[in-house]
């Protein structure tokens, strides 16, 4: 099956995964990690471009292609009947964010875990893990958030100089 034999997406009830005709499976119209390129810097993946990273194989191949294309890797993941999502600023040459920024990412992570969203969270300047996610749908959406702040985050701290060390 080819990308242009995938249903579509603007249809809800038809967002689910299709089989490929080699064994791979399309996840909106995309490959479940197989095939996927990370963003280049500066540009966050929308949900439906989150990679499923259930299996080590796909987990590695698209980390491979985040530190290749010098992007924050990003994935979600299913742990038994919830989901994962996991953040990766390391994977990406650019700094990584100060802890003011930090602190904006912990207390929306907190916020989920308050609210039952999300069962646990570790956030650091260069690494996002939450899990215990109840849906697939969910995680891509945290994902995707996630990963749009860390990008932007990122690229505010590159572009706005420290003050640190100044006279």
């Amino acid at each position: 099956m080819n990308l242009a034999d995938a249903p579509s997406t603007k249809d809800p009830d038809r967002r689910c995964r299709v089989g490929c005709d080699d064994g791979r499976s399309l996840i909106n119209g995309v490959s479940a990690c197989d095939d996927v390129s990370m963003p280049t810097p500066g540009t966050p993946l929308p949900a439906a471009l989150i990679p499923d990273c259930t299996k080590s194989e796909a987990h590695h191949a698209a980390y491979r292609s985040a530190k290749t294309n010098n992007a924050i890797f990003v994935c979600i993941a299913r742990q038994g009947q919830r989901w994962k999502v996991e953040l990766d600023a390391l994977a990406s040459s650019e700094p990584t964010i100060p802890d003011q920024a930090v602190t904006v990412l912990q207390s929306a992570a907190e916020s989920l875990v308050s609210a039952g969203t999300v069962m646990q969270a570790n956030v650091g300047p260069d690494y996002i893990s939450m899990w215990a996610i109840e849906s697939e749908e969910r995680a891509r959406e945290l994902a995707a958030a996630f990963h749009a702040a860390l990008h932007g985050l990122q690229q505010l701290h590159i572009a706005v100089p420290s003050q640190r060390g100044r006279a």
